[in-house]
């Protein structure tokens, strides 16, 4: 009981409040730090196979490749893979009648970019 006849509250003290805050903050802080982590690991997974970024690749080009080479790259801060085909028809070493490298997110199966070079014909 307290000096005026009711019953004392049952508060935290002012030192058990202060030791509190700090956990309540580290576990917001620790569930925001959950969700980014996950949040990256899924935007840097590889769902499209190289054999389906080749695929749709060809579909990009207007020419038939001769030759296909393809590699996987990581980009950007977060380490977004990306799939860079090259396709080409080759008329010699290091010499392409038709060439063209088409980047593809390898997590969501988007064309991210296409470069073409074609060979200039000559002048009659």
């Amino acid at each position: 009981m307290s000096v005026n006849g009711h019953a004392a509250e049952s508060r935290p003290s002012l030192s058990a409040r202060g030791f509190l805050r700090p956990r309540v903050l580290a576990f917001v802080g620790l569930l925001i730090l959950i969700v980014l982590v996950a949040n990256s690991c899924q935007n840097s997974q590889v769902r499209f196979n190289q054999q389906q970024a080749i695929a749709l690749a060809r579909q990009q080009v207007d020419f038939e490749p001769t030759r296909t080479q393809i590699r996987l790259v990581r980009q950007g801060i977060q380490s977004r893979p990306i799939w860079a085909v090259s396709l080409s028809v080759p008329t010699g070493p290091e010499q392409f009648d038709r060439l063209a490298v088409v980047r593809i997110d390898a997590n969501r199966g988007e064309v991210v970019s296409i470069a073409t070079q074609s060979t200039p014909t000559p002048a009659p």
